[in-house]
């Protein structure tokens, strides 16, 4: 197995969002790798959280990543959030991402979950949870 290829997919899935139209608008361009300190703005999407898993074959080096893209909203209601969600989703599964190192085999989505948070649970919070295959050449 190889951790190599995390930080070229990490880029790659940035890059995806930040590229991506629809994700921009929706965020209005607030989307982070590292939530920034001070006044954030009303809703933002981030990445997040990361687990992978060995998945080498007689092929070569590889591995599965299970990683997590967090929309955040303090607007009212889950409307807001589930729309950004649903752009994400669709700027992410299946795309066909261009690593720095390595290849992508394959991106899906898994799940998500959806949730109140913060003070009073002002915050509305969707963790959306992918999966992607990669090999390192």
């Amino acid at each position: 197995m190889s951790y190599g290829v995390s930080a070229a997919l990490q880029a790659a899935v940035f890059q995806q969002l930040s590229g991506d139209a629809q994700v921009r608008t929706l965020s209005g361009g607030a989307i982070y790798d590292a939530v920034p300190s001070g006044v954030l703005p009303q809703t933002y999407v981030t990445l997040g959280p990361e687990e992978v898993r060995e998945a080498s074959d007689r092929s070569g080096s590889g591995a599965v990543h299970r990683f997590t893209v967090s929309v955040v909203s303090e607007a009212a209601g889950f409307g807001a959030a589930k729309t950004v969600a649903g752009a994400v989703c669709d700027a992410l599964e299946g795309a066909a991402l261009d690593l720095d190192r390595g290849h992508l085999v394959g991106l899906w989505f898994e799940r998500a979950s959806a949730r109140r948070t913060g003070t009073g649970g002002a915050i509305r919070q969707i963790d959306l949870r992918f999966r992607a295959r990669v090999e390192d050449d």
